[in-house]
């Protein structure tokens, strides 16, 4: 059977992986997809390493515009990244009637909704497991394995670099800025790490996979975003004496009036098997009304684990290519003049529970002032721990976990107690999830 021609854009770690594995596993991938795939074309600015890296076995050239107009290719793999010249080219392939794969999460999460959109209208596929966890097949489980259930939550560690702080921080009691030099120095961080010490990156990834969850369009720009940079070693200690432990999550929910879609530090309880998951590592835990609790774990980065997600899609595709257009899996599991307009909330409107850290005077009345304006609020207290002040030093840490309450109680809540005269500098909120 005529093997499957596949233009590769990007031949970096990923791009590198993909080659690798499809080589190495072609006998087992030929008969899983019932026809060859094969790397044909690719496109990369450094053309003496790519030329090293397939050993001349493929076309190599630095314009990628000529693999996306190529005739002889059947699928297009961007692993580019960014926005710019990664859209025009996918748009291009499209538009040429390529089917593409592709990585890129940021790409999809600003311009999916265009994307997607082209796709259809050129009866072609975008397929994108490889731009949620890695080698986590995330992507499929919500979009096929999970179709019988109305999917109520959802909440990720989608961030290696960011889980490997923490987790340092917590077992070695360092502070952010030395555990991040660590996470460089190890390659676990790049030289410019915003995107993932900000969130950024789980933010793309999270907005993904609630589109796919509650069948909405890709709104990225709605999304909640705090990362774990302002973080204190000492909330990490704290949160572990009180039976918590603290991740960066993804967080997806439906609710009556809409949908929660935030990345934030979040206490989970420690016992919860997703609290556990250490290092550079991903998971994924989603709540379907039928299926209950279901927990995806993996390498949620890396060469041959990103690279296994990007042939996983290739051999989809492949499979598909003969469907008629109308029945293939839908890009958002939902068909596509069946997505929901139900909206993305505010922050104010979204409903957790808190942990509150305040630094006061350690003198008599301040914890009974604290708590009236919690009350006076209806927010209740769960838990509180008050810690012994140093020696001559007339000030001590209050700690408080609250129940489930708005957001916006809990600013006006902090607003208050911030103006108090014993309460010294900023209350250090840190949102609080038990994901039952």
């Amino acid at each position: 059977m005529k093997p499957i021609n596949v233009g590769l854009l990007g031949i970096g770690t990923v791009g590198g992986g993909t080659w690798t594995v499809l080589k190495r596993n072609e006998e087992e991938i030929t008969r899983r997809a019932g026809r060859p795939i094969r790397i044909t074309h690719i496109a990369d600015r450094n053309l003496d390493y790519a030329r090293s890296v397939t050993g001349g076995n493929a076309k190599v050239t630095d314009d990628a515009f000529a693999v996306v107009d190529d005739p002889e290719i059947d699928i297009v793999v961007e692993l580019i990244g960014g926005y710019t010249v990664a859209r025009d080219l996918v748009m291009k392939a499209i538009e040429n009637g390529k089917h593409v794969v592709t990585a890129n999460k940021a790409l999809l999460a600003v311009h999916g909704n265009e994307i997607f959109a082209a796709a259809q209208k050129k009866g072609v596929t975008v397929a994108f497991e490889a731009a949620v966890a890695g080698g986590i097949p995330i992507i499929k489980a919500l979009r096929e394995g999970l179709s019988a259930n109305r999917i109520q939550w959802l909440a990720g560690i989608i961030n290696g670099t960011t889980n490997f702080i923490l987790s340092e921080m917590r077992d070695k009691g360092l502070a952010f800025a030395d555990v991040l030099k660590e996470a460089q120095r190890l390659g676990y961080a790049e030289a410019d790490p915003t995107f993932d010490i900000e969130g950024v990156d789980a933010a793309h990834k999270a907005t993904l996979m609630a589109s796919i969850a509650f069948g909405i369009p890709v709104q990225f720009d709605k999304a909640y975003i705090e990362g774990i940079s302002r973080l204190d070693a000492k909330d990490i200690k704290y949160a572990e004496e009180l039976g918590y432990r603290i991740k960066l999550l993804g967080i997806a929910k439906r609710k009556a009036a809409g949908v929660e879609l935030r990345v934030h530090p979040t206490l989970i309880p420690a016992k919860r098997l997703i609290a556990n998951v250490e290092g550079a590592m991903n998971a994924v835990l989603v709540w379907g009304d039928a299926v209950g609790a279901t927990l995806y774990y993996g390498k949620g980065a890396g060469a041959e684990p990103t690279a296994s997600a990007v042939i996983a899609d290739l051999v989809d595709v492949t499979r598909l290519l003969t469907a008629d257009p109308l029945n293939r899996v839908p890009h958002l599991a939902f068909q596509p003049d069946q997505l929901s307009d139900l909206p993305v909330l505010p922050m104010s409107e979204v409903e957790t529970a808190y942990y509150l850290r305040l630094r006061v005077q350690d003198k008599p009345g301040v914890l009974a002032d604290i708590t009236r304006i919690l009350a006076d609020q209806g927010v209740s207290i769960d838990a509180m721990m008050q810690k012994e002040p140093a020696e001559d030093e007339g000030e001590t840490d209050i700690i408080i976990l609250t129940h489930v309450c708005k957001e916006s109680a809990a600013d006006f809540v902090i607003g208050r107690v911030e103006a108090l005269p014993a309460v010294i500098g900023k209350v250090t909120r840190i949102r609080l999830e038990l994901l039952q």
